[in-house]
This record gives C-alpha cells, structure tokens and sequence, in this order.
C-alpha cells in the first residue's frame, strides 16, 4: 500500500479509536448530477450545463483540498450514459481532455494525485491519453487523490471482480472456502483506497445508479435539491457537517 495511503488509514483508525468528534471524512465521493436540469431551467442547450459542471467541479476539488479530504472521487461518466444520444456523448467524453489541460499544471503544483476507476478500454483515444498523461505527470504526488470514475459501473466492476477470482480459483490460485470481503475488495478498481466516508448526491435524485455499490455499504449518504452546477462550497460545508453529526456504528452498537 502506497505511504500516502498508509497515513489517511492511520488517521482513520485513531479517529474512530479515540471515538473523537469528526473533523472532515477521509474519502468523499460526488455524484455529480444535475446538469441537465441546470442548463434546462435556463433555456440552454444541455451541453451549457455540462460545461458548468466543470467550473462546479473545478471549485468542488478547491474546496475538498483546503478542507483537507483526503480523497474526492467524482462519477465523471457511467457506463450507462453511452445510452444518451452521441452529440451529447461526445461532448461529455471531450471534457476530461478539456480539464485536464487546462488544470493538470495547477493540480500538479498543488500535489493532486489523479487517479481513474473504470474500463479505460472502452473509452476514446483522447480520453484515454488525456487520463493516462494526468496519472503519469501525478504519480508521486502526496496531497489529496482526485479519483476520476470514468466508463464506471459498479455492477460491471463487481462481474469483472469475480471472474477474476473464479479464474483464480480455476487455476488453483484461491481456495473458494477462503475468499471473503477481503478478497472481493482486493479485486476491485478501488482497491488501493479506502471505502467512501460519505457520498454527496445533487439534484434532488435519491439512487445510487450504479455507483460503488459494493463500496458504500456503510458510507454516510447525503443529497441535496441544488444541482450540481451550482454545488459550491456552503453545500460541502453543510454535507460534512451532517456527516460530522452522523453516528456510524459500522454494524455494531455504541455502549
């Protein structure tokens, strides 16, 4: 496990074992929703409100990264919205290429890592190179990990998971009696990050639609009406301070 990680672990761990009051989660995750709505209510082409979405998820990554989350991972593109018509696709698998050159020098200077979960096969050329450079320029990065789900569905994810492991097991590499959560985590595309503290969903829908299902077994869930374009800093501010007064007991109970 990479030392950066070791150490939002770490603080994790001694969080919960001093049962202190929570300052800020360690790992956020953004669906960002909304931007149709957004562009809808103004009478503009929907592609006006994706390209919102990106000063949204510009000021978003701001404000996470002076708050001190440790982690952001953003659903950027599911696997599917390749069901929506292909000007709209396109545009939408444009905008990564968009941001990253645009803002990589700024998330490099300030010791971004950027990370990508999801099929990186399936996804354009000038997407995939966009990603692949971003990852590459921020590999040794020690700040805060902006984690990209591109071409992401966690249904997906968990069918590759497990014919990853069947095949192991196939091949005399796992005992089926010991494969447990563990394994099955192991498996997956998050797994050198810890699970979501909380999730934050805008613009009124309440569904994960197919977002790290596995994941967020017991991650705090907070939604709220604002669309995404106009997510901004109160609206983090006022997720984390419900998630500060949530009380997570992970199963158990608190005597």
């Amino acid at each position: 496990m990479p030392r950066f990680l070791r150490r939002l672990f770490s603080n994790q761990e001694a969080t919960h074992a001093k049962k202190e009051t929570r300052s800020v989660p360690c790992h956020v995750a953004i669906i960002m929703d909304g931007n149709g709505r957004w562009a809808a209510q103004r009478k503009l082409p929907r592609t006006a409100g994706h390209q919102a979405g990106i000063v949204a998820l510009r000021r978003t990554i701001k404000h996470a990264n002076e708050m001190g989350i440790g982690i952001l991972t953003v659903y950027a593109f599911s696997t599917e919205n390749w069901k929506r018509p292909k000007p709209e696709v396109d545009f939408l698998l444009r905008l990564p290429h968009e941001f990253l050159k645009s803002d990589l020098g700024d998330l490099h200077k300030k010791n971004v890592k950027v990370t990508m979960i999801g099929f990186m096969e399936g996804l354009p050329l000038h997407t995939r190179n966009a990603v692949s450079e971003a990852v590459g320029v921020t590999a040794n990065n020690t700040g805060m990990v902006l984690n990209f789900a591109l071409n992401y569905g966690s249904r997906d994810e968990i069918i590759a998971a497990v014919q990853s492991i069947a095949q192991k097991a196939v091949d005399g590499e796992v005992k089926p009696a010991l494969i447990d959560e563990q394994t099955m985590a192991s498996h997956l595309f998050t797994a050198a990050l810890p699970d979501p503290d909380l999730l934050i969903r805008p613009s009124g829908e309440i569904r994960l639609s197919n977002f790290l299902l596995w994941q967020l077994a017991y991650t705090e869930l907070w939604f709220t009406d604002v669309n995404w374009p106009d997510f901004d800093r109160e609206h983090l501010e006022e997720a984390i301070s419900a998630y500060r007064n949530r009380d997570r007991r992970f199963g158990g109970i608190k005597f």
